[in-house]
């Protein structure tokens, strides 16, 4: 009985196990997301996550994802980024973020 227990509980607890992935966008406030033209502006993204807006990272084909550590990416607002981390509905559980290999900041984001 015992061993049936453990071994539904390791196979539960292997089921919920996320491998971390790569996400691919721009870090960008939450309120100017759904703005196509506000991709990669540096300059209002900043000042909206500073104003209280969350930043989120605004992925190819519009999908938007939630950050759970503000404060790691809210440096990178406005640019282009790899967010290593998982995924858990729709929230990335941040490990790292970096510019993009493909992307050269500037005074309105990425270049």
């Amino acid at each position: 009985m015992r061993m049936g227990i453990a071994l539904g509980a390791l196979v539960l607890g292997l089921s919920t196990f996320a491998p971390a992935a790569d996400f691919l966008g721009y870090i960008i406030d939450e309120s100017c997301a759904a703005k196509p033209a506000m991709k990669g502006n540096e300059a209002c993204a900043r000042k909206c996550i500073k104003g209280g807006s969350p930043a989120v990272l605004l992925a190819e084909g519009d999908k938007v994802y939630k950050l759970d550590d503000q404060a790691k990416v809210s440096e990178h607002a406005g640019h282009k980024v790899k967010v290593v981390g998982t995924l858990n509905g729709d929230t990335i559980k941040v490990e790292s973020i970096a510019v993009d290999s493909g992307c050269i900041p500037g005074p309105t984001g990425c270049q």
